[in-house]
């Protein structure tokens, strides 16, 4: 009999958006889509065991899943030349206490297409200003799921030639969700979500603050469907400012 990953997975604690298949890891969770060969979602801790005393080197040791079937599975030679970055969606430095956990970041299923004005500005702000998130005195866990946008009245570009027998070509994401869950030390949540194009973007990150439940139409799937009696995804409003924890 399988073990129910989320009984397992700290990370799958408060739910997770439905996807093709699960792949467990031993520091975070993608719910892969075979459809656009990359994560459907990641989910995440950051840093979930904050009480080692010691931080690795990025490994920058970019591979293939192998747990993915290759026909479904994005591969390196397809960003190759393509213009776009392996984009990380559970940042490298978010996970960087042991050699592991760190190069676990740079399997391809946890990249997406990004653009180089997009992935090394405003969406690395937007990862530094989670983990200062994570590094206020009262905040216990800070839970983070990341997911690719497509939208359908527009259209999809790709990267990658298309391989004769297995189909590597791996379409581009028109934005990105980010979606954080903060826990305090009195158990009590905060949610912030974060849509954001997947081009070069100026302003403030407040400015991209969007309704959790908007941004679960256009993933497909509730974020936090085990977090019971306030119903934080069904929340339409979009929060009043960044990291307001009052």
């Amino acid at each position: 009999m399988l073990s129910d990953p989320f009984q397992i997975q700290r990370e799958l604690r408060y739910g997770a958006p439905v996807c093709d298949e699960i792949l467990t890891g031993r520091y975070f969770t993608i719910g892969y889509s075979w459809y656009f060969r990359q994560a459907k979602w990641v989910l995440e801790i950051i840093n979930p065991n904050a009480h080692f005393e010691w931080e690795v080197e990025r490994r920058d040791n970019f591979r293939a899943d192998i747990r993915v079937p290759r026909r479904f599975r994005g591969g390196l030679k397809a960003y190759k030349g393509s213009g776009f970055d392996r984009g990380h969606l559970v940042a490298s430095a978010n996970h960087d206490e042991r050699e592991i956990q760190n190069s676990e970041t740079f399997l391809l299923s946890n990249m997406s297409p990004q653009k180089p004005g997009f992935n090394r500005q405003i969406w690395r702000q937007l990862e530094m200003a989670v983990r200062e998130l994570n590094n206020k005195k009262h905040i216990l866990e800070t839970y983070v799921l990341t997911a690719p946008v497509f939208y359908f009245d527009q259209k999809i570009e790709t990267i990658g030639d298309e391989d004769e027998k297995y189909g590597i070509d791996i379409p581009v994401p028109h934005a990105f969700v980010k979606s954080i869950l903060a826990e305090d030390h009195r158990g009590r949540l905060k949610l912030w979500t974060f849509e954001m194009q997947n081009k070069k973007l100026t302003g403030n990150l407040e400015d991209y603050l969007v309704s959790t439940y908007d941004a679960e139409q256009k993933v497909g799937g509730r974020f936090w469907d085990r977090v019971a009696g306030g119903d934080l995804h069904n929340q339409k409003r979009k929060p009043a400012k960044m990291w307001d924890l009052d």
